[in-house]
């Protein structure tokens, strides 16, 4: 039992700079992915108060007046489908573009949920690991050693809790986000059917 309680302990320890290593990665990450969504805030805001006044007023017959008003809006992921969508030749052809954008939208929220399940997991880790050699070193009176291994837990479990929580915020801000984007290319390819439809009938 001692032996396999050894190869546990041999094995815990040995995990510890890959964990340390891992929280930073992830740290590094969420700093980069902070600084990205500025950006995608400034650009989202103009977005959403250029196409809002549009929408609200937005009739079948104006699809004209949407591909105009689409061409102002700043550049990104939800603009190119919009001008996809205004373009589709068949609702089975806006249907896939839709699908699509959920698709794109759940991969970029997967980076946001990684940060949020595995900046607390390595942080607990990292809190976990050390706490042998520090308890090791209590026993045997080496209080720097103990000073040393607890400073390690205390660092990453803080570390570790900082990720998940710039993970969890901006998941939910983009969750958001993607839905409302979502609701308007579902209504603009609905408008543009009708539309179709109509022409069809006259």
């Amino acid at each position: 039992m001692k032996y396999v309680s050894n190869v546990l302990f041999w094995i815990s320890n040995g995990l510890l700079v890959p964990v340390i290593v891992g929280l930073l990665y992830f740290f590094v990450n969420s700093i980069l992915l902070l600084g990205i969504f500025f950006n995608q805030y400034l650009t989202h805001s103009k977005q959403t108060k250029l196409l809002k006044k549009t929408l609200d007023s937005l009739r079948a017959d104006d699809m004209e007046k949407l591909k105009v008003e689409a061409g102002k809006l700043p550049q990104s992921n939800f603009t190119g489908f919009l001008h996809n969508i205004i373009e589709a030749p068949s609702k089975a052809y806006s249907n896939r573009l839709l699908a699509d954008y959920e698709v794109r939208a759940d991969a970029e929220l997967g980076k946001y949920k990684l940060l949020t399940k595995f900046g607390p997991i390595l942080g607990l880790m990292g809190t976990l690991i050390p706490m042998g050699p520090a308890l090791a070193g209590l026993a045997t009176g080496d209080v720097a050693s103990m000073a040393y291994n607890m400073q390690i837990a205390f660092a990453t479990t803080v570390v570790g809790l900082f990720v998940g929580a710039i993970g969890y915020v901006l998941l939910q801000i983009k969750q958001r986000w993607f839905v409302a984007e979502l609701a308007d290319l579902e209504f603009i390819a609905d408008l543009k059917e009708q539309n179709t439809s109509n022409t069809t009938d006259k």
